[in-house]
């Protein structure tokens, strides 16, 4: 079975011969343990890629990025690194002063200027499922631009400045995910982390009042050029699936472990599609290569009903050591 078909029987909930791979790195991996990473996919090589393409230039932007120091992303933001391999944090939000808002602007030039010339043929010439990761998380934006402690204070208060901002990022992403609907992508992206180890940081209520209208335009665009949708959302994020999956989210990628995975399982088995993943946070880094494999029987008893639905999907980060990366996989395989 061919990779795109293998993910795409997965999403739709179709027998499959083996659970498609996944695998996320973090920039530490990739810049200190790249020889590693190169061993890991000789033997279990993904079935995901991404197109070649080009986002316009970031005219914002300066520094290099997880090097200790501080540089500024596309939308102006700075962030600070303490250590190689980190992406570090925004200390000084730009839009702290409501006043900023008046003169700033998305970075536009990304779109207006990106050379997807050759993202239908890289489509065409793999038989991996192309899934794009696309800018869209308007609620980590807000908090980078705004700050994050004043961001809660602006949606407890139901500030209008607030309101303009998520409406100029809502109007950027839309003209991304139309961007892309015009491509031959299997699949776009969306991220935005919505929990806390325990609880989602807003209220439901909240949440389907200001960010659910967001996420479900993203999905309308791009379902209806054919494409499927992918949503990570990281910490408890229980209380949005059944909305995630109203809206057309097709494959969700959440912290599993850190939630009741059996009931989620119970709940929305066949509904929608698990994008992995393991527990990061204490198996992956500290747990023995036994642990490992019992974390992914566990998911695979609770989510894999033998009927695709399941990915087999990981994050390597900077205290995984190559033998649960390798244990991972492999028994994902039995």
């Amino acid at each position: 079975m061919l990779s795109r078909e293998r993910v795409i029987r997965t999403l739709n909930h179709q027998p499959v011969d083996r659970a498609p791979r996944d695998l996320w790195s973090t920039p530490h991996t990739w810049m200190f343990r790249q020889d590693e990473m190169d061993r890991l996919m000789a033997v279990y090589p993904l079935d995901f890629a991404g197109p070649r393409c080009r986002y316009g230039p970031a005219l914002r932007a300066r520094g290099e990025v997880a090097q200790p120091g501080q540089y500024t992303d596309a939308w102006g933001a700075v962030w600070e690194v303490a250590e190689p391999g980190v992406v570090g944090e925004v200390k000084h939000p730009i839009l702290a002063d409501w006043s900023a808002l008046a003169h700033y602007q998305p970075p536009w030039e990304l779109l207006d200027e990106a050379d997807l010339s050759e993202v239908n043929a890289s489509c065409a010439e793999t038989s991996s499922f192309v899934k794009v990761g696309t800018q869209a998380q308007p609620f980590e934006r807000i908090q980078f631009l705004r700050g994050t402690e004043n961001v809660f204070l602006d949606l407890a208060y139901g500030s209008r400045e607030l309101d303009r901002l998520i409406e100029m990022l809502h109007e950027f992403y839309c003209r991304e995910m139309t961007m892309w609907a015009a491509t031959d992508v299997d699949a776009v992206s969306i991220s935005d982390d919505w929990g806390s180890q325990s609880a989602l940081l807003i209220s439901p209520t909240l949440w389907r009042k200001k960010f659910k209208p967001l996420y479900s335009e993203y999905c309308r665009i791009a379902k209806s050029a054919g494409k499927y949708v992918f949503f990570h959302t990281d910490g408890f994020t229980e209380a949005i699936y059944p909305d995630l999956i109203e809206v057309g989210v097709d494959a969700i990628n959440s912290q599993l472990f850190c939630m009741n995975i059996e009931e989620l399982g119970r709940l929305y088995n066949g509904k929608v599609t698990f994008w992995g993943e393991l527990d990061r946070q204490y198996t992956l880094p500290f747990g023995t290569e036994e642990e490992v494999r019992a974390s992914v029987r566990r998911v695979r008893s609770a989510l894999d009903t033998g009927n695709g639905g399941v990915i087999a999907q990981f994050s390597w980060e900077k205290g995984t050591t190559f033998e649960n990366a390798n244990a991972a996989f492999d028994e994902w395989l039995k």
